[in-house]
């Protein structure tokens, strides 16, 4: 090989060539730091010295075909250095021939290491599958589980149980939530203490657990719940704060309930509702008489219909601002149930109970109306931010979706389309991607923008976010909270900012709390962010003052003179409004 040839590809690759019976004729520095070995050692060696065990022999097979067949072999290999450890190579092998006969003198291979880049894709699968909090199986990990137990189910039983914590609302009203997420914690590891290998233990949200059990009879279900049962009650210590807690467990068991697993959660969790319903701290079995659980959910749907029917919801709004200009994006508006007797409700307390019903449908239509009132005032007023949305799955996989926001948008022609952005979800993907893609595209034509929300916490793979047209990507809370602590949260943010990038998107980071995470979003190449630290959930007569604010101490934060250090300018930073003061500080 051409000698500065050499050099250049020393310098920047692992890199080595090999004789036609794939004996190792040189390798290069950079080779020999990776494997441990040195070139003396690897001379005359078969690449088998490297071998891992990680591939089949098939795959090797198939590696030497191509190269037999003069063709260029590119793909990423695990290795075993000389210490053990292993490590993962994306090689590129090719025969090089000689020019007077045309046969192939020898083979080479550049290689570059992607062993971080293996760990942090693995991690994010992971991710895909568990609770951030508890690492436990989350919804999408469960219902894969439920599957494989219902299939391998032939000479045994399959108990599904919902548990739900009797009065976790009140630990988290009395001691805060990050009390509560301890508690969450402790519950997540008692239940996994108690069963049994076999089982799985999964979270599917707030204080709600999910337990799948292998069984040959109900007594054993039974034994297994009252040691459930008993673990869960034993007092709990945090922070030297003594905590008393039960839980009602509904349980429905396969195959006398043949349903499939959506189905079987479904019937658990009515039978969970009947035993709160029951008094609380107590087992309900599922049974297809149960009317009065129905009549439960019935109740629910109607009284939800009826808080839309009498102007019961409303938006509050959250702004999305530019960290590095200042500027205001635009802001999400977020349901909220203003309840006559129970006050402000969040979305999660009451939405999950239609997500499934035509009662969602009319609740986002109700939701692009009043986004596209609210962006036709703010344009007639000067202003032009937009306004993002979240739309439920069921919703936005109707076929006639984009014709009727189509519709919506006629009723409102001087509200710009592009103002109006659409918030959808990874798991919305999942479920029929060519619909879905589909559905992106016509509504886009009318104008409209979208954004994936919380991503990174679903199974998404790379060729959907290329494929997928949405301009905007929205980096999970879950990641930002703990980045600045978490070196696994860090990296991920920064591969998903790195995807966004690579794909040219814009992205997002919600959660957005402190200075620190602001600065550091920036340095990462993230410079739009939402979260409390910015403002929290805002009613729409609140938010002109807030802006006005905002802009004001914007500016502020622009032609400040005063050194930073001096009394006069710490002065001045001391009194702006809660919630400002940061921007100033990221600004100077």
């Amino acid at each position: 090989m051409d000698e500065a040839y050499r050099l250049a590809v020393d310098a920047s690759a692992i890199f080595s060539e090999t004789d036609l019976a794939g004996n190792i004729t040189y390798v290069n520095d950079q080779f020999c730091a990776i494997s441990g070995y040195t070139a003396e050692e690897l001379s005359g060696q078969n690449h088998r010295i490297l071998n891992s065990g990680h591939h089949p022999h098939e795959f090797f097979v198939e590696l030497w075909a191509a190269i037999l067949r003069r063709k260029v072999w590119k793909g990423e290999i695990c290795n075993r250095a000389k210490d053990g450890t292993l490590y993962w190579v994306e090689s590129t092998i090719i025969g090089l021939l000689d020019p007077a006969t045309n046969r192939v003198l020898k083979y080479v291979s550049i290689r570059f290491e992607v062993t971080e880049k293996r760990q942090l894709l693995q991690t994010l699968q992971w991710r895909a599958g568990h609770d951030v909090l508890t690492n436990l199986p989350n919804r999408f990990l469960l219902t894969e589980r439920l599957d494989q137990a219902i299939a391998n189910s032939y000479e045994q039983q399959v108990a599904v149980g919902v548990l739900d914590l009797d009065g976790f609302k009140q630990v988290n009203d009395s001691y805060g939530h990050a009390i509560g997420d301890r508690l969450l914690i402790e519950v997540a590891r008692r239940l996994m203490k108690v069963v049994r290998g076999e089982d799985v233990v999964a979270r599917l949200g707030g204080d709600e657990f999910v337990l799948i059990l292998n069984i040959r009879n109900v007594e054993e279900v039974r034994v297994a719940i009252q040691r459930i049962m008993g673990a869960l009650s034993a007092s709990y210590y945090i922070d030297r704060i003594r905590i008393d807690i039960s839980a009602s467990i509904g349980l429905t068991i396969y195959p006398a309930d043949d349903e499939d697993a959506d189905t079987l959660l479904r019937h658990a969790d009515q039978a969970m509702y009947q035993a709160k319903q029951n008094g609380r701290n107590c087992v309900r079995y599922f049974d297809v008489s149960l009317e009065k659980a129905e009549q439960i959910v019935f109740d629910t749907v109607a009284r939800i219909r009826l808080a839309l029917e009498l102007n019961e919801l409303l938006l509050y709004y959250q702004p999305k601002v530019n960290l590095r200009n200042g500027t205001i994006e635009g802001f999400e508006a977020l349901l909220r149930w203003q309840h006559p007797n129970e006050g402000i409700i969040l979305p999660m307390s009451f939405l999950p109970r239609v997500e499934r019903t035509e009662l969602i449908v009319e609740i986002g239509e109700w939701v692009i109306s009043q986004a596209l009132h609210q962006i036709t005032l703010w344009a007639k007023a000067g202003h032009t931010w937009s306004i993002s949305i979240n739309i439920a799955a069921f919703h936005f996989q109707k076929r006639n979706f984009s014709h009727r926001l189509e519709t919506l948008l006629a009723c409102y022609p001087n509200a710009p389309p592009s103002s109006l952005d659409i918030e959808i979800v990874e798991s919305v993907v999942l479920d029929d991607f060519e619909q879905v893609a589909q559905c992106l595209a016509e509504c886009q034509k009318l104008g409209v923008t979208f954004s994936l929300d919380d991503f990174g916490t679903g199974y998404s793979s790379l060729s959907y976010l290329k494929l997928l047209p949405t301009q905007t990507i929205k980096i999970d809370q879950s990641f930002i909270r703990n980045m600045l602590t978490d070196k696994d949260d860090l990296a991920l943010t920064k591969v998903i900012i790195g995807l966004a990038k690579a794909f040219g998107r814009k992205v997002v980071a919600e959660g957005v709390e402190t200075v620190a995470h602001s600065e550091r979003l920036m340095n990462l190449g993230c410079d739009i962010a939402q979260g409390y630290g910015i403002a929290k959930p805002m009613r729409i007569e609140q938010v002109c003052t807030w802006a006005e604010q905002y802009v004001s101490h914007r500016t502020l934060a622009y032609s400040l003179a005063l050194p930073r250090k001096t009394a006069a300018w710490q002065s001045r930073f001391s009194n702006l409004p809660a919630g400002l003061a940061w921007q100033v500080h990221v600004e100077k």
